[in-house]
């Protein structure tokens, strides 16, 4: 079975002002997030990606833009399945007005119980991209071979759904996941099982510095804006 490189995408706007954005359109990058997104070719250039899917929403796009110019001819999909959370009413407030909503505590302690209003549940998002991603594989496997290596960027919480997945987690320890701006997650499928061979990998250390907004252990809706 191939290999899935999950690509989170760059810094957005929206995650530097602290809004949850969901599917809110004219989120871009910012120009961390460019930075980041103009990096990604030389990140990968020993791999040999056969395929790109990518998430409708503009961040993911901007995010794969330099990689498909650095590699012409290189296939490029959209897959709705794979874009962010529908977070439903949510979407575009800001994450600390959220933060004092009794949705939020189910949110960071019991996440399969969790249905955002207007939106949709925690389990149906982890659902979608893990069906997604299985048909890829298939996909994948059979237009380029069992060893393929392709690239699929994504949305913070889609990608910790799909390696709880991959791990044979609960949807309830997911928040225990933690996955920067422009980090690669890499797993390997075999027939019997899913092997994690890169967790949220940046190249950069300094994220690890203390920082005051973990203090209180809650897990980033969404996904934070990685290292300042």
């Amino acid at each position: 079975m191939p290999t899935l490189i999950l690509v989170r995408h760059g810094r957005s706007t929206a995650n530097t002002s602290g809004v949850l954005a969901g599917w809110t359109p004219g989120v871009s990058l910012d120009e961390r997030g460019a930075a980041q997104a103009a990096a990604l070719p030389g990140r990968l250039a020993a791999l040999p990606v056969a395929e790109v899917v990518t998430s409708p929403l503009q961040r993911c796009r901007e995010t794969v833009a330099p990689l498909l110019a650095a590699r012409p001819g290189l296939r490029v999909h959209t897959d709705e399945r794979l874009g962010e959370c529908h977070y439903g009413d949510w979407s575009g407030r800001k994450l600390a007005e959220l933060k004092d909503e009794p949705l939020m505590e189910v949110v960071q302690a019991h996440p399969s119980a969790a249905a955002f209003p207007g939106g949709e549940s925690m389990r149906a998002m982890q659902t979608r991209a893990a069906e997604a991603v299985r048909e890829w594989n298939d996909r994948v496997a059979r237009d380029h071979g069992p060893d393929a290596v392709y690239l699929v960027c994504s949305h913070g919480d889609i990608i910790k759904a799909l390696v709880a997945d991959a791990l044979g987690l609960h949807l309830d320890l997911f928040q225990r996941i933690s996955v920067e701006p422009c980090s690669i997650t890499a797993i390997r499928y075999t027939r019997l099982r899913p092997f994690l061979v890169r967790l949220g990998d940046t190249g950069d250390l300094s994220s690890l510095a203390p920082r005051e907004e973990h203090a209180d252990g809650d897990a980033p809706v969404g996904g934070d804006a990685g290292a300042p």
